[in-house]
């Protein structure tokens, strides 16, 4: 399927910093629950990520990763996620997270 500029514009994807990370507790499927800080705009947002194949919670905390903000917030189980972190399948759907390979400031959109 074939999408014009305008479509990619829509999906607004940013960086943030990871400010906490703990174990879901009672999710279907091993999830870490993040708060990411999206800088002064955004501000902190919650999110769940099935995320555990290669990642602690306490190893998330000061990484920076990459978010679609823009989505509506999603109900997962008793916790409302707010962005939705990407990665990609290594295998098994095992994820790895997507980060730039570079600090750059936390809120900035990906072009």
């Amino acid at each position: 399927m074939t999408i014009t500029y305008d479509d990619f514009l829509k999906v607004d994807v940013r960086v943030g910093a990871v400010v906490s990370a703990e174990e879901f507790v009672g999710a279907r499927q091993p999830a870490i629950k993040m708060q990411i800080d999206f800088g002064p705009e955004l501000g902190i947002k919650k999110t769940s990520a099935q995320v555990t194949a290669y990642y602690k919670p306490e190893e998330l905390i000061g990484r920076q990763v990459c978010a679609v903000v823009n989505f509506p917030p999603k109900q997962i189980g008793n916790f409302m996620s707010e962005v939705l972190v990407l990665g990609f399948s290594k295998e098994d759907k095992k994820i790895v997270l997507i980060a730039p390979d570079q600090e750059v400031p936390n809120g900035v959109r990906m072009h």
